[in-house]
């Protein structure tokens, strides 16, 4: 049941790069045809990468403003923010704390969360819960970025071809009504988390010219991971979700989910019984965004006029770790 001071979204927000590469560019480093694959099979005809000199930091900031703006809340307002990211900039500090500085958000309390590409769900789930459970928040920004062009190996054809980067966010206020956040609820898979990351740069594996000169230091897929990982674990915490909001399936209006694979997505939709409709989609022009997609989707769908208030809405997330992340809103 709705709970009498909750967390709703107000507004939504996204930057990404300017500079645009198409699937062209990977034919020629890679030297063969990968174009026709990406686009019949994931849908790509491009993504954006980080131009020399730009970071992660300048696509949150632009997001940022956008979100703000589109609410008409001004940054001194911001009672916390949280950046979702597992491609920071710095170790440390947190960049959420560089965000805070560049907005003037003198108010504003400030965390990082990696829960890899899970971690913009994750992070709107903790941001409704600090509003239900405490009158001193009003206005949470929550974003997720990412800038993984800067850990690709540009010869590695099982990475370098899918991800991309991108930041977008929104911002949660509280509502008197009680309408807004509805369930959460989160998984990991921990035996997957050697299977796929970025090993090197931590306190574990320190840079050294060995790790440079092996490229330890970029994003590895070391292991295949089943092919129905996935699509089993979307569709059952999506219909945990559902149900625990006390809602049915046929309601849901939209699901948001992690864009690494229209394949999945399209089997977790079938195995719902919901039309794929209902399943908003960017990574045809942006790539894999990761914890940035989710709410790049939820933007996209909320500009093109396919929310209208009171619509049941899902977000499934999934990453690295392997975590994952499941959220139902009333938009």
């Amino acid at each position: 049941m709705p709970v009498s001071r909750n967390a709703r979204i107000l507004a939504t927000g996204t930057a990404v790069p300017d500079r645009i590469v198409p699937n062209a560019y990977f034919d020629e480093i890679l030297g063969e045809n990968v174009s026709d694959w990406l686009e019949d099979n994931l849908t790509i005809k491009e993504r954006r990468w980080l131009s020399e000199g730009e970071s992660v930091a300048d696509l949150i900031e632009s997001a940022a403003r956008s979100i703000l703006a589109n609410a008409n809340v001004k940054p001194e307002a911001l009672d916390l923010i949280i950046v979702s990211t597992d491609t920071p900039e710095y170790i440390s500090p947190s960049t959420a704390s560089v965000i805070q500085d560049r907005l003037g958000a003198r108010r504003a309390g400030t965390f990082d969360l990696n829960a890899a590409c899970a971690g913009f769900v994750t992070s709107i789930d903790m941001g409704a819960k600090y509003i239900q459970a405490d009158p001193k928040y009003k206005y949470i920004l929550v974003i997720g970025a990412y800038g993984m062009s800067r850990y690709l190996d540009l010869q590695d054809k099982k990475t370098v071809t899918l991800f991309a980067d991108g930041a977008s966010g929104v911002l949660l206020g509280s509502d008197p009504e009680g309408i807004g956040h509805l369930q959460g609820l989160l998984h990991t898979e921990g035996q997957y988390a050697d299977w796929m990351g970025i090993y090197a740069g931590g306190v574990k594996t320190p840079i050294t010219q060995e790790v440079l000169n092996n490229k330890d230091h970029l994003l590895k897929f070391v292991k295949k991971f089943p092919k129905e990982l996935n699509p089993i674990t979307w569709e059952k915490m999506v219909r945990k979700v559902v149900a625990d909001s006390g809602h049915k399936l046929s309601n849901v209006k939209q699901v948001f989910f992690t864009q690494i694979n229209i394949n999945s997505i399209r089997a977790t939709m079938e195995a719902l019984e919901l039309p794929m409709e209902k399943a908003q989609t960017v990574m045809s022009y942006y790539g894999y965004t990761g914890s940035a997609c989710i709410p790049m989707a939820l933007n996209e769908a909320h500009e093109q006029g396919k929310l209208n208030r009171g619509d049941l809405i899902v977000f499934m997330g999934s990453g690295g770790g392997l975590a994952f992340a499941c959220s139902a809103w009333i938009w």
